[in-house]
C-alpha cells in the first residue's frame, strides 16, 4: 500500500520540469568529492625543452572514457589538447600545438590527464586550463625563458687592480648579473646595461673592478628570477688571466723590439748605401783629372 502511494504522488509531483531540474542539481556523471588537481606552483620552461603540466583526478579514477580538455588563455581556437570519446582530436588543436602536446594512453587509466609539451616555444608562455566536463576546472601557469653562456674577458690590469667585464647575449626575460668572489660573497659592480634586440632576446653586460688579495677567483652570475634559471661563467686572475696577460705582453714587447731592430738595419743599409754613392761620385772627377795630365 505504501510503494502504491508513493508511486501515485510520484506521478503527481514529479512533472518533466521538476526532472529536468533533478538532473541538472544532481549529476550522475562523477561523485561530488571528485576534484581536478592541478600544479601548486607554476612551471618554467626554457625554450627547446619538453615538459609536463601536470594535472590529475582525485580520488583516482579511469579518466579514459572521459572528455579532457587543455586550452590556454587568450588563444583563438582555444584548444591546445582534445580527449574525447577514446581518441586524441588532433584536428580541434590550434595549428601552434598540434604534433606538440599528448597525454599519456596509459596515465589516463589511473586519473592521469597531465599535458606533455614538446619544443616549448616563447610564445608558449601563458595560463594553461585542465578541464574535465561537470568538474571545477584547473589552472597552470607556464613561464617560458631564453637563457644564454656568459663571457668574462679583461679589459684592463695593473700590479694591484682587474677590471673585468662579463656579457652575455639571448635572454628571456630580461636577467640580473651578479658577481661574486671565491668565497662567494657578493661584489659591487656598475650598473647593468641592457639592450633588447627585434627578437625580443636581452643582452646584458656588467664590468667590476676587483683587488688582487686572497681570492683571484671570481664568477659572473646571470639569473632569471621568474623562470628560475641561472648560467655561470668563472675566471681565475692568478691563472687564466695573467698568465695570458703576460703572455700577451711579453709578445707585443719582442714585436716591438724586432721592428725597432728592423728599422735601425734598414736605415743604416740605406746610409751606408748612401755614402758609398757619393765616394763613387767623388773619385770619378778626380780620374778625368789624371787622364787629362798624362795627355
Amino acid at each position: 500500500m505504501m510503494v502504491h502511494l508513493n508511486n501515485e504522488m510520484a506521478n503527481r509531483h514529479f512533472t518533466p520540469a521538476a526532472t529536468l531540474m533533478f538532473i541538472l542539481l544532481f549529476p550522475t556523471q562523477s561523485s561530488p568529492d571528485q576534484r581536478v588537481i592541478g600544479p601548486p606552483q607554476p612551471i618554467a620552461a626554457v625554450v627547446g625543452d619538453d615538459i609536463t603540466l601536470p594535472c590529475h583526478l582525485e580520488p583516482a579514477m579511469s579518466a579514459s572514457d572521459k572528455t579532457v580538455e587543455w586550452t590556454r588563455s587568450g588563444l583563438e581556437p582555444r584548444f591546445v589538447y582534445v580527449w574525447r570519446d577514446g581518441v586524441e582530436l588532433e584536428s580541434k588543436k590550434h595549428p601552434s600545438y598540434r604534433e606538440r602536446t599528448s597525454v599519456s594512453i596509459s596515465g589516463l587509466g589511473h586519473g592521469d590527464i597531465s599535458l606533455k609539451l614538446s619544443r616549448v616555444k616563447l610564445s608558449d608562455e601563458g595560463k594553461y586550463i585542465c578541464h574535465v566536463p561537470n568538474l571545477p576546472q584547473s589552472f597552470a601557469e607556464l613561464f617560458v625563458g631564453f637563457v644564454s653562456v656568459p663571457v668574462i674577458s679583461g679589459i684592463n690590469i695593473n700590479n694591484r687592480a682587474v677590471v673585468l667585464e662579463c656579457e652575455s647575449k639571448g635572454w628571456y626575460p630580461e636577467p640580473e648579473v651578479l658577481w661574486l668572489d671565491g668565497e662567494g660573497n657578493l661584489l659591487s659592480a656598475g650598473p647593468t646595461e641592457t639592450v633588447r634586440g627585434p627578437d625580443d632576446l636581452y643582452t646584458v653586460s656588467s664590468r667590476v673592478t676587483v683587488e688582487k688579495r686572497h681570492s683571484n677567483s671570481f664568477t659572473c652570475r646571470v639569473q632569471q628570477n621568474k623562470t628560475n634559471h641561472t648560467r655561470e661563467a668563472h675566471i681565475d686572475i692568478s691563472g687564466d688571466f695573467s698568465s695570458a696577460v703576460c703572455i700577451g705582453l711579453w709578445l707585443i714587447s719582442m714585436a716591438f723590439i724586432l721592428c725597432s731592430l728592423t728599422a735601425a738595419f734598414v736605415w743604416w743599409k740605406w746610409k751606408h748605401r748612401s755614402e758609398d754613392r757619393r765616394n763613387v761620385r767623388a773619385v770619378v772627377p778626380m780620374l778625368d783629372c789624371d787622364s787629362s795630365t798624362l795627355k
